[in-house]
């Protein structure tokens, strides 16, 4: 495992070097995320300066402009295979035709935020939860994203100023003990920005639990310094909720930006998309969640794919899910173990699914299949009702 890192971080540079060769005289600002952002890569003209791309992506880079952009930060687009279509990092970032394709299941806002948002910015779909959206934009944009609907559009809002309402309703709601501040990407912002929304957050007394969601220690690790972590530990009780999706993205970068938030003593969990011909077999899933769990972050929740409108090339069935987690189920660490979970389409929230080890429940005994198929039975207490 560590001599595989260690080559990905090999490729990683010398990609690296001839990136910034084409963007002298620049060179100097790698490790600086400002520079990082302002030099994404947005245009068919940029990207072909770079890679050669397939007829499919060329088609759906010109068709997705004005929908969901393209956008890749340096950083993100050093880690790419240019002589592998199927790249997983490329797959996840640069469109193809395939977009374009609408399914009869597609929804346009699969996960019914829209339907349990009382103001803008804010979704209150679970009692004891709100989701606070400080952004509609990202660092890198990946193709399969759940909020395709709102992110990466040019009159999004950007954090410039407090959602006011948004945080006037959880002011009133003192049922909201646990608020996830996502967007787009929190960690976009500038570290100011970010400091008084958790700030006001962290003034309302019923609120307990802060929790931010993000890709940036993926797509722009340099962002994550000792100026934010230094920020982010005024503020626990905190988590971080990181998206990572395959172990080509656990560079040495990655792992300094998870390191430097793990010190701040900052939870992190992972949040994970179970994606067709990226990482839908045991092999990949296990490296991911062993990779992850040396990089003190958590397995939590893999996701079965959203039904995100001109997504299905990259949906799977349940039943891949499914194996994958019988696959890690007592051949690794119960830490190694995330929760498979569908998002239900039109607001149900999140509904965990797995393989079935109950074969039996009969007069007080139940029988258990455990992980290698072995049949074991439990007795029930005979419970008497006061």
């Amino acid at each position: 495992m560590t001599n595989t890192v260690n080559n990905r971080d090999i490729i990683s540079q010398r990609h690296k070097e001839t990136f910034n060769r084409l963007y002298s005289p620049h060179a100097g600002s790698w490790y600086d995320w400002r520079w990082q952002l302002k030099n994404r890569i947005t245009t068919l003209e940029e990207i072909e300066s770079l890679i050669e791309l397939t007829p499919e992506e060329k088609k759906g880079i010109v068709w997705s402009k004005g929908k969901l952009a393209m956008a890749i930060t340096p950083y993100f687009f050093s880690l790419i295979d240019p002589d592998d279509p199927n790249c997983p990092v490329r797959r996840q970032v640069i469109p193809t035709i395939e977009e374009s394709v609408i399914v009869n299941e597609d929804m346009g806002d699969p996960c019914g935020e829209d339907s349990h948002a009382p103001v803008k910015g804010l979704v209150h779909r679970y009692p004891d939860r709100a989701l606070l959206i400080v952004t509609e934009t990202c660092a890198s944009y990946c193709r399969y994203c759940t909020r395709k609907r709102i992110v990466s559009r040019e009159a999004a809002f950007n954090g410039k100023d407090h959602p006011k309402k948004a945080l006037d309703y959880i002011r009133s709601h003192k049922e909201i003990r646990d608020v996830l501040v996502s967007g787009g990407d929190p960690f976009i912002l500038e570290t100011g920005r970010l400091e008084g929304i958790l700030s006001q957050l962290r003034a309302i007394d019923h609120v307990e639990i802060l929790r931010i969601g993000t890709k940036i220690p993926v797509t722009m690790p340099q962002r994550i310094d000792t100026e934010l972590t230094d920020m982010l530990r005024r503020f626990h009780p905190l988590f971080v909720s990181i998206h990572l999706t395959h172990p080509k993205e656990l560079t040495g970068e990655c792992r300094n930006a998870l390191g430097l938030l793990a010190d701040a003593g900052i939870p992190l969990g992972s949040q994970t998309v179970l994606l067709n011909g990226i990482n839908d077999n045991p092999e990949t899933m296990k490296e991911l969640m062993h990779g992850l769990l040396k990089s003190r972050v958590r397995p939590y929740y893999l996701y079965q794919a959203d039904l995100v409108p001109g997504t299905a090339h990259f949906r799977t069935s349940v039943d891949t899910g499914i194996a994958i987690i019988e696959s890690l189920r007592g051949h690794t660490t119960g830490y190694a173990v995330p929760s498979f979970v569908i998002d239900a389409p039109g607001g149900g929230g999140k509904v965990p699914v797995g393989p079935y080890y109950i074969k039996e429940i009969k007069n007080r005994k139940i029988k258990l299949r455990n992980y290698n198929n072995m049949i074991f039975e439990y007795t029930e207490p005979e419970v008497k009702k006061k």
